[in-house]
């Protein structure tokens, strides 16, 4: 998985998440490597190169044209906000109430009955202690390392 890949590279704990039809929830930690600006770059780039199926482009010398098979791409509506907004979490309750915000976003949205029926979230993980998909670090503590 993409995020677990990022989340290594660049070392931060993963406390939440919702992959929406849309957009994207996170809640890390500060990276120790790099900052969140660079993780959401990279992780958008990654996701992106993945839904279209493309790999990251050689630069091509003047001259030369294309040295690759690859088709232009198509218009593709775009997954990812331009931006990302980030807040932070420094105490217990603003970390439980940014999780459960993030949790019941499939729920809010008429998407599922209840936050434990959409499977790209760190609910299950939550509710069950089971690894899932990504598992999240239920052991960091705001202002604290992971």
């Amino acid at each position: 998985m993409i995020l677990t890949e990022v989340r290594e590279r660049w070392d931060f704990a993963l406390l939440g998440y919702v992959v929406m039809l849309e957009h994207i929830h996170l809640l890390i930690s500060e990276p120790r490597v790099g900052t969140p600006t660079t993780v959401m770059q990279v992780l958008k780039q990654r996701v992106s190169r993945a839904m279209h199926g493309r790999r990251r482009r050689k630069r091509v010398p003047p001259g030369q044209g294309r040295l690759w098979d690859e088709a232009p791409a198509a218009k593709h509506r775009p997954f990812w906000q331009r931006r990302f907004y980030d807040f932070n979490v420094w105490t217990w309750k603003k970390r439980n109430e940014k999780i459960n915000y993030m949790h019941f976003n499939p729920v809010k949205r008429g998407l599922v009955k209840h936050p434990k029926d959409w499977p790209w979230s760190s609910y299950g993980f939550y509710s069950t202690g089971k690894a899932n998909l990504c598992p999240p670090n239920p052991d960091w503590k705001p202002g604290g390392k992971a």
